[in-house]
């Protein structure tokens, strides 16, 4: 990865699967004006642009496991090439390894805040198999934001499914993989001091942001 000391400095939201990274992350986009980088997002568009990483990673992604680390830094080195990154970026599942975190330092990359999302796993379980998304990304919950006709989007009359890794058992392989290998990263961040912030993640989305502004002012 090749240095680029024009980047400012961006945030890094960590957090189990369906902890609410994403939401935030958007919601901290419109306010900040950073750039939301979405390791899911990126990999999403390149299995649907049948890129050749696209298609490694779906291997992987259908099977309910991580993308290599090798294939999500070359995704993530990409966005944060772009101009539209340098005045600042919220990094939404990444660095997910102490590899993926060295790949940021090697790249003299400065995060000035790690916020992590805390959501105990037998909720997150309950969020992501109750998740449905249509074709145009539009997400919807059967328990929290059910859509008004079952099955369909509300925003643009699509199928809505369950995405392939939702299921329970792929659910549960990701927490694990979460604890072993993403844990060790937020260690890895608390050995400088006041960079890691824990921000309780349950509540409504609009409770959390308010927990989530406030450890950044």
């Amino acid at each position: 990865m090749s240095n680029h000391p024009e980047l400012q400095a961006g945030i890094v939201l960590v957090g189990a699967p369906g902890s609410g990274k994403g939401t935030q992350a958007t919601r901290l986009q419109n306010t900040l004006g950073y750039v939301h980088i979405s390791t899911g997002d990126l990999l999403r568009a390149a299995v649907a642009a049948g890129t050749s990483l696209g298609q490694q990673a779906k291997a992987y992604m259908d099977a309910g496991g991580l993308v290599p680390d090798a294939l999500v830094i070359d995704l993530v080195k990409q966005a944060l090439a772009a101009p539209r990154a340098h005045k600042g970026f919220l990094l939404d599942g990444f660095p997910r390894t102490l590899a993926q975190a060295r790949a940021l330092e090697a790249a003299d990359v400065r995060v000035s805040c790690v916020v992590n999302l805390l959501v105990p796993f037998e909720l997150i379980e309950r969020r992501i198999i109750g998740r449905r998304s249509c074709p145009n990304g539009h997400v919807f919950h059967l328990e929290y934001a059910p859509p008004k006709r079952q099955d369909v989007c509300d925003k643009c009359g699509q199928a809505l499914a369950q995405r392939s890794d939702d299921t329970p058992e792929k659910v549960r392989a990701r927490l694990e993989k979460f604890a072993s290998e993403t844990q060790p990263v937020i260690e890895h961040y608390a050995h400088t001091p006041g960079l890691v912030v824990d921000v309780d993640g349950l509540g409504d989305p609009d409770e959390v942001f308010a927990r989530v502004t406030a450890v950044l002012r």
